[in-house]
């Protein structure tokens, strides 16, 4: 139902009562600027909102992989000469 502003502030009760089976749309001007609704409504719009604004970390790299192909970007990785591979090590080990 809609309501507008003046009529939700002397029916506020009626108001509450009537968002738990449906929004209650609060209008200023014939243009809604508000809604009144359930707890159980508002808990999952929150929920919804926060998995939302997370994202992946799949989409995180993919826009570091981007931003690096912008700025040009390249990962320099020296070659291992100072420390020893243990995987190696072990390999020899059982070899033996």
């Amino acid at each position: 139902m809609r309501w507008n502003i003046g009529q939700a502030k002397q029916r506020f009760s009626e108001v509450v009562r009537r968002a738990a089976t449906e929004p209650q749309l609060i209008c200023n001007r014939d243009r809604v600027v508000a809604a009144v609704v359930d707890a159980e409504s508002m808990k999952r719009l929150r929920t919804i909102r926060q998995r939302e604004s997370r994202g992946s970390i799949a989409a995180a790299f993919e826009g570091l992989r981007a931003l690096a192909e912008r700025e040009g970007y390249r990962l320099k990785t020296p070659a291992r000469t100072n420390r020893r591979n243990a995987f190696a090590d072990g390999l020899e080990r059982v070899s033996r």
